[in-house]
């Protein structure tokens, strides 16, 4: 069987129940999800539904829930190299340059494989003439680009990007899409972002996950078949983000109203 076929993370019936001195908030109600190996799926939804409590626990961050959840068959019991994450911002350690904050995770290695693996990942990324840089002495968007090689620097068999881009600006945030998508083409790697974009997620992914208002629930699943790379301004990217924001009317009227 195909990698295409192969189911990488599986959840089911996953719930979680922040308990507080006063009361108990259930962030997610019996989420029940699948995301077969290789693909590249968008968590939407208003804030407060759960979106980043779903990635966290899928990180093995959050220990503390009802359900099962497992990645390649096998439980997720806490943080492992399997696993590499993406924040919104890019935790470059500033007294390091790039390369030693790519290769930061790889001290275990012996210097020639870890000196490879760094280079191949810069590369990758685009990166490579800015090895000896500081974070400080580069662009937001090219520190992303050093977490994200980061991340992929120990082959993860998942990536979760917590809303990535969402301190760039607008301008970088569209070229950043971009290059995401050739590492994703390049490394076939499952990736599950979460964001509030609802373009980015159309742009960027095979299948767009919509979650209710608290408690989160898996509302809806919609695939985006479109051919790469794509034209955010062709008539089917447009239909499918059009049919996106009226979920999210239908959903939240109560809450938000989204102008389509």
């Amino acid at each position: 069987m195909s990698n295409s076929h192969q189911i990488g993370l599986e959840i089911n019936r996953l719930t979680k129940t922040f308990n507080t001195d006063r009361l108990a908030v259930t962030a997610l109600e019996n989420v029940d999800l699948k995301i077969r190996k290789g693909q590249f799926a968008s968590i939407v939804g208003t804030s407060g539904c759960g979106k980043t409590t779903l990635l966290r626990i899928v990180a093995g961050l959050e220990n503390d829930f009802d359900g099962s959840i497992e990645l390649d068959g096998k439980d997720i019991k806490g943080p492992s190299k399997d696993k590499g994450v993406i924040f919104q911002e890019h935790r470059l350690l500033p007294w390091l340059t790039i390369e030693e904050n790519v290769g930061f995770g790889l001290v275990s290695r012996p210097a020639a494989e870890r000196r490879e693996l760094v280079e191949r990942y810069l590369a990758l990324v685009g990166l490579k003439k800015f090895a000896k840089a500081y974070p400080a002495q580069i662009s937001g968007g090219m520190a992303q680009r050093a977490a994200i090689a980061r991340a992929l620097v120990n082959k993860p068999k998942i990536l979760l990007l917590d809303e990535p881009f969402g301190a760039l600006d607008a301008i970088t945030r569209m070229h950043m899409h971009s290059e995401l998508e050739k590492i994703w083409l390049d490394e076939k790697t499952t990736m599950v972002m979460v964001t509030h974009d609802v373009e980015e997620a159309v742009y960027l992914s095979d299948v767009v996950i919509l979650m209710s208002h608290r408690p989160g629930r898996i509302k809806k699943i919609i695939p985006v078949p479109l051919a790469r790379p794509r034209n955010r301004s062709h008539p089917d990217f447009l239909a499918i983000k059009r049919e996106l924001l009226e979920e999210f009317h239908l959903n939240n009227k109560d809450i938000f109203t989204y102008e389509i």
